[in-house]
């Protein structure tokens, strides 16, 4: 398979299916990005190991391949995922190429968090083998990939891409139709929207509303859905749950957070209310250690779910 773009989330990927046995052609037009790819996903899969999460790292790095030449990184390959600049114009011009390059019956995916599938391959000739394959950051730790395809991308394809994620110990979900951001993020936007009103209307300090999720909501959300968990949160299961709560929830959200708490204002309350971020460098330090924590807690899961 051939990942295009080398930066986090490309290799991530690589990370991931060649921990799966694959063998990843490696491709980013960045020089420098290129060259500091092996060692970055040498030293991931390493830790990935000491968690328990890669049983051969030095196999697993010496299956990624680093290759200058898009048309090289694409010979041969049955499965692309692609990882360029999250921008319309780019992904147009980089799916022409794939197009244009890959072999016929090879399937074209890309990572875009949020950009529809039709609108960078509605000109394609084999716009039928095109689809999302939006991960979570980081996607070597966090499993889930939401496959979603334009109005004409094959049933075969998606059906095909979903046992690619399989194989390779991910977690697809298909989205049924088209919608910007997906599933994900539309979740995650419905959330923060809540987030950001509570905080800005002087409900909550930031810190304790992430006490919440972290200590609360998250704890039982990191191994069950929202509706599983409001199942067990009755006696007689989810439609229970509904007869108990759904009033409590109709008049919650009978004034929803408007678009404003996203607006320039909005933002700025909460981001003073947060307090001075720290420095790049310790950002990176934070996200370093919260992939160390969310390896163990992938390792914890699969130990869980071999003995349930």
């Amino acid at each position: 398979m051939a990942v295009v773009g080398a930066g986090l989330i490309g290799r991530a990927w690589a990370m991931v299916f060649a921990r799966a046995g694959w063998e990843v052609a490696l491709y980013d037009p960045v020089a420098a990005a290129l060259e500091a790819a092996p060692a970055l996903c040498a030293e991931g899969l390493a830790e990935q190991h000491r968690q328990g999460l890669c049983e051969d790292p030095a196999g697993a790095a010496a299956r990624i391949r680093v290759v200058p030449v898009l048309a090289d990184a694409l010979a041969g390959a049955e499965y692309v995922q692609e990882n360029g600049p999250e921008r319309l114009p780019e992904k147009i011009a980089i799916f022409a190429e794939l197009d244009r390059l890959a072999a016929p019956d090879c399937i074209l995916a890309s990572s875009t968090s949020g950009i529809p599938c039709s609108a960078f391959t509605e000109a394609l000739p084999g716009r039928a083998r095109c689809l999302v394959a939006h991960p979570v950051n980081p996607p070597h730790l966090v499993p889930v990939v939401e496959l979603s395809g334009a109005p004409w991308t094959s049933a075969e394809t998606i059906a095909a891409a979903r046992a690619v994620h399989e194989s390779v110990d991910q977690a697809p979900i298909t989205v049924l139709k088209e919608i910007e951001g997906f599933i994900l993020n539309r979740l995650q936007g419905a959330l923060l929207a809540e987030a950001f009103r509570l905080v800005q209307e002087g409900y909550v300090t930031p810190r304790d509303l992430d006490v919440t999720v972290a200590e609360g909501l998250g704890l039982r959300w990191s191994f069950l859905g929202p509706l599983a968990t409001i199942e067990l949160n009755a006696p007689g299961g989810m439609a229970d749950y509904c007869a108990r709560y759904a009033g409590l929830f109709q008049r919650m959200i009978e004034k929803p957070p408007s678009p404003a708490v996203f607006g320039v204002e909005g933002c700025a309350t909460v981001v003073k209310a947060w307090g001075e971020s720290p420095s790049r460098e310790e950002i990176a330090a934070r996200s370093a250690r919260r992939d160390k924590r969310l390896a163990a807690l992938a390792a914890h899961k699969r130990k869980q779910e071999k003995q349930a």
